[in-house]
């Protein structure tokens, strides 16, 4: 609704002290306020395709469940894993399976992520994993010394690196080197770290890069037209 201060019309004019003008009052428009009505819906989160998958557990693998503590114990090692809340395991004569406990969007994120996490601890401990190096430029090669590698990439002195406990390292033709082990994520973060020395750079493919990288690669300078 509208009201008008000091008036009994909002059209009557005023006469400006300043200009002897008259002109026009302002009126003052108020409005109420709005009143917003929230509805609460209940969002439900599709179970995860991977999440759900079983995972087969070998006879030479022991499983060892304590609350939301895993440890997963075979012929290669031993690892341990500690579950969040919206996580849960459930062993069978079938098998292992990760289900949630609750139905929230972060338990959905979660399910497939630990059920990943699971299946690679179980197959780690019984068949392993591996990650394939291969050295390209001309004088780069790769050796191993006691619990060390040490390898030439084009600077002044070589990089010896310390292989850590748990993996072993070989080396294939100078060139090529593997990388294996029961735990899949410390073999990868170490196979980043001997790439992470010299990444294959676009031009000439020059670098240390995994096996089955595909370098995309770029045109270099044109020569001059004569």
């Amino acid at each position: 609704m509208a009201t008008s201060l000091g008036a009994s019309s909002p059209n009557c004019n005023l006469k400006s002290p300043f200009t002897g003008m008259r002109v026009p009052r302002i009126a003052v428009v108020g409005y109420q306020h709005a009143k917003f009505v929230t509805r609460r819906t209940i969002v439900e989160c599709k179970e995860s395709r991977i999440g759900k998958q079983l995972i087969e557990v070998p006879s030479n693998v022991t499983l060892t469940i304590d609350g939301q503590d895993l440890k997963v114990k075979g012929p290669l090692g031993e690892l341990a894993l500690t579950y969040p809340k919206e996580i849960l395991l459930q062993r069978d004569d079938s098998g292992l399976r990760v289900r949630k406990s609750i139905e929230t969007r972060r338990a959905n994120q979660m399910h497939g992520l630990f059920r990943t996490l699971t299946d690679n601890m179980v197959v780690g401990v019984s068949k392993g994993f591996e990650k394939r190096l291969q050295l390209v430029g001309v004088g780069y090669r790769a050796t191993i010394e006691g619990k060390d590698i040490v390898l030439s990439l084009g600077f002044s002195h070589p990089v010896r690196m310390t292989i850590p406990d748990g993996l072993q390292v070989k080396v294939e033709d100078n060139t090529r080197v593997i990388v294996g082990g029961f735990d899949k994520s410390a073999i990868g973060q170490f196979a980043a770290s001997i790439r992470k020395w010299r990444p294959p750079e676009p031009y000439k493919g020059k670098g240390v890069k995994y096996a089955d990288e595909i370098i995309r690669r770029k045109e270099g300078k044109a020569g001059k037209k004569k």
